[in-house]
Order: structure tokens, then sequence, then C-alpha cells
């Protein structure tokens, strides 16, 4: 199974931008962020490119998929 990973955070901090002014940039709750940065909560396709809009990033360098681990093998 695939799993959608994330580096919002580090990207986030290098744009010296906290969870709340993320947040407001894409009209969404500070939590949400939040959620999203722990892997806890996967955005829509459309959040995620607001996300990216909004941090002025390709696609491919905030998300990306990886094989999960520990499933079972057969």
């Amino acid at each position: 199974m695939m799993n959608l990973r994330n580096n919002l955070k580090e990207i986030r901090l290098q744009k010296t931008l906290t969870q709340e002014n993320l947040a407001l940039k894409v009209g969404v709750t500070r939590q949400t962020i939040i959620a999203i940065e722990q892997a806890k909560f996967v955005p829509s396709v459309r959040l995620a490119l607001e996300i990216t809009a909004a941090l002025c990033m390709p696609f491919e360098s905030l998300f990306w998929l990886e094989e999960s681990q520990g499933g079972n093998n057969g």
C-alpha cells in the first residue's frame, strides 16, 4: 500500500511561516495544518495544490507517495 508523505513542516519553516499563517493563506484551521504535517490527515488534491501554491513550491517537492512499512507479505 502507498501512503502520502510530506515535508510540509520543513518547507513551512524555511519560508518562515507559522502553522497559523499557512492555515489562513489556504483557508483551513491550524489544526488541519498540524494534522497534515504529522501525516494524520491526507489533504484533498485541491487543498494540497493550494498549499503548494501558497508556498510557491512544486507539488512533488512537498508531497510524494511512499510504500508503507510492515504490511502482510502474502
